[in-house]
């Protein structure tokens, strides 16, 4: 990873006021660069390398009990080698092949840890990246009125730090004063600096993030080891990497299968016996190693480590591997419109006064009451006012002009309205129904034109504010707003691929129901829910687990905090509040809505993966059935003869080649394991023959042909058939 090397600055003196002149970034030896570890090469020579010696590392047996098929494999392999000593001390014809077969099965087990390993290292790569950008940060922690430098890893959460131009944030924390452009290429990637600014939903910053402007009073919120680039390392190195549900369901699965193989070896035995021809230990050995699921148990641990590294490579933060796995099995999505399904950036097009209420006066109306509005839909109601004529005093002004008489009136979930109040005159501006019930409190009511100009925005996929006044007493109405929002080009295709996949999607908007509704059919979504708040969300959260669906939702305020906790799969923007992320399971660190189809697919390529695999093991251990079990009888029973459909050169030339594509087919299948099997969009029966014709019925004949294949190899070499 390339780092930049700043020159060492001198230290503020301890005690030296926060904020005097001459202050200099905190000083520190590299800073991070952005996601290059993204940029590495799946496989290379580095990490090949460093995956060999780890393989000779995991043969300790604490380690492989973790893995009963590879630990039994082990077990064989010792039991091997000791009737190999035997066999050399006695002078035994059969010794050169016994050696061949024990090493073989040593190999079995080398390969399965190199796929692990290598899993791992591509993890720790990843992780070397992050640790980096960290190596000799310092943070200018406050006391009092002062200010210390202390080495980032010694802040606690709770402390006090400040940050200005140039300062890399020590830690993961939530401005509590001050506005700061913040650099967050570090964790995203993105080169685009983000406003980050103290209260609201935009106040939590990054460990690792730099400031580019400003200066910013941080809270810590993480304790040392506890940060998002610590937790980052954590599951790219497999550090917290416990089994999830399903792993442990084919874990469970194998171990009785390993049982059940292991019983059947051991009663071969007296039945070879009355039959007069007891085969080695080193070939039941050998029978017991290809019986067993030899090739899903050593590709789990790399499936499931490599799940895992896609999800971050995609910059999303999961708490656990259980997550991952749920989102594959998520049968509905939560979506919220803007940003997920539209642009977001509604802007005002158009002013529709009332009857009987001049134009100019609705414009300047519409423009008081979004006077304080900072969304981008009243910064858009303000321009289009000017750009109509409306070119009153601002906020600020008018404060000056009548001090104690101007109050702003913020825009709140439950009020769904935000205005002005210039003394005994009030202007309110928000949804139809909001107003509506405003005015009607107020002895006033919603004319019936009025009505209808926000029912023709609504049928026409617009957003209609309306914008009312009180004066003393009585309110009225003054006129709609129209604002206009873009459905993002090919959404509506995801979700129809979604839709085939047998996930519903649920378009969750503030929106009234008209709007909502030319929304959901221009994207082609299955529900939706209009005029929603945070209960709303919870509530149709609860209603569909009620049915036996499986949710996945995403959000970044406090106040959807319970819904994210509430989802099976709650993905957080990293951009919200540190509430938000804390109650999720996910977090996206590129705050990207949309990233929730890509969550679900990762899921799902992850569990068709291991499924895949798990297919193409069994079905290829029938190949290895044709293989061994003619070749140990067939001395005894002649008749055994016709199950060698391959027609293999010998007894031992078959035993052995099966043992050989044993082990070889599980390096082959790293890479598969490592990258997924790839994931399309169709019904589950549509996966299910996928996967048996082409992992079921390929697990059946690629067998076949490599232990042939081998057997036509062997042949040639002297001792071994």
């Amino acid at each position: 990873m390339t780092t930049t090397h700043n020159p060492q600055r001198p230290a503020e003196p301890v005690g030296q006021p926060h904020g005097a002149p001459g202050h200099v970034p905190a000083p520190r030896v590299t800073e991070l660069s952005g996601h290059a570890y993204k940029r590495r090469r799946a496989f290379n020579r580095q990490l090949v390398l460093g995956a060999v010696p780890q393989s000779f590392i995991k043969l300790n047996p604490r380690q492989m009990a973790g893995s009963p098929v590879m630990f039994t494999v082990l077990v064989g392999t010792a039991v091997s080698a000791v009737a190999c000593g035997f066999q050399i001390a006695q002078g035994s014809p059969d010794a050169v092949f016994s050696v061949v077969i024990t090493a073989w099965l040593l190999l079995t087990v080398l390969f399965a840890n190199f796929s692990e390993a290598l899993a791992e290292g591509r993890g720790k790569a990843q992780a070397d990246s992050l640790r980096e950008g960290r190596e000799g940060l310092m943070a200018r922690r406050l006391r009092g009125s002062t200010e210390e430098q202390v080495p980032a890893p010694d802040l606690r959460k709770g402390d006090l730090v400040v940050c200005e131009i140039g300062d890399t944030i020590p830690s993961d924390g939530e401005i509590i004063e001050g506005l700061a452009m913040v650099d967050e290429s570090a964790i995203t990637g993105e080169s685009a600096p983000v406003i980050r600014e103290a209260g609201g939903d935009r106040s939590a910053v990054t460990g690792g993030t730099r400031v580019i402007s400003d200066r910013i009073t941080v809270r810590i919120t993480a304790e040392p080891g506890s940060t998002f680039i610590d937790r980052m390392i954590a599951l790219v190195e497999g550090s917290e990497r416990q089994k999830t549900p399903n792993e442990i369901a084919l874990h469970v699965l194998l171990v009785a299968l390993t049982i059940v193989f292991l019983a059947v070896t051991v009663a071969l035995v007296p039945f070879a016996n009355l039959a007069g021809g007891i085969p080695s230990p080193v070939v039941l050995v050998a029978l017991l190693v290809c019986l067993i699921p030899t090739t899903i148990g050593a590709l789990v641990p790399a499936i499931g480590i490599a799940g895992m590294d896609r999800l971050v490579r995609h910059n999303v933060l999961a708490t656990s591997g259980r997550a991952v796995e749920t989102a594959g099995d998520i049968t509905t999505l939560l979506l919220d419109k803007t940003g997920t399904i539209t642009f977001g950036n509604r802007r005002a097009v158009d002013f529709l006064p009332a009857p009987g209420v001049p134009r100019d006066e609705f414009i300047e109306a519409a423009r008081l009451s979004s006077l304080a509005d900072e969304t981008p839909e009243g910064r858009s109601i303000v321009d289009l006012a000017v750009g109509r004529g409306a070119a009153g005093p601002g906020l600020d002004e008018l404060a000056r002009e009548r001090p104690g008489a101007v109050t702003a009136v913020d825009f709140t979930a439950v009020t769904r309205m935000s205005g002005l109040d210039d003394g005994p005159r009030r202007y309110r501006k928000g949804a139809a129904s909001a107003v509506s019930r405003w005015i009607f409190e107020l002895d006033g009511i919603l004319p019936d034109e009025a009505r209808d100009d926000v029912d023709r925005i609504s049928r026409g996929g617009g957003t209609p504010l309306v914008v009312a006044v009180a004066d003393g007493g009585r309110a009225r109405v003054l006129g709609t707003v129209h604002l206009a929002d873009v459905v993002k080009p090919g959404i509506a295709e995801r979700f129809a691929a979604l839709r085939r996949m047998g996930i519903r999607t649920v378009m969750i908007t503030g929106d009234n129901k008209l709007t909502a509704a030319a929304i959901a059919r221009e994207a082609g979504v299955d529900d939706y829910l209009a005029e929603a708040t945070p209960e709303d969300k919870l509530a149709r959260i609860r209603q569909e687990q009620a049915a036996g669906q499986l949710v996945a939702m995403t959000g970044d305020g406090t106040n959807d905090a319970p819904a994210l906790a509430a989802a099976d799969v709650g993905v957080a923007m990293n951009s919200g509040t540190q509430a938000a992320k804390e109650a999720a399971n996910m977090v996206d660190l590129d705050s990207d809505p949309t990233k929730l189809i890509d969550v679900v697919a990762i899921g799902k390529q992850l569990l068709i993966t291991r499924g895949s695999l798990t297919t193409f093991s069994v079905a290829n251990d029938i190949a290895k059935y044709f293989a061994i079990i003619p070749a140990l009888f067939v001395a005894v029973y002649p008749g055994l003869d016709v199950l060698n459909i391959m027609g293999l050169t010998s007894p031992k030339s078959a035993v052995l080649s099966a043992v050989i594509f044993n082990a070889v087919i599980i390096v082959l299948l790293v890479p598969l394991a490592l990258r997924g099997v790839r994931y399309r969009p169709v019904s589950a029966q549509q996966a299910l023959h996928r996967n048996l014709l082409i992992y079921g019925a390929g697990g059946i004949i690629i067998p076949f042909i490599g232990i042939k294949i081998i057997d036509l190899l062997l042949a040639v070499v002297p001792g071994l058939h």
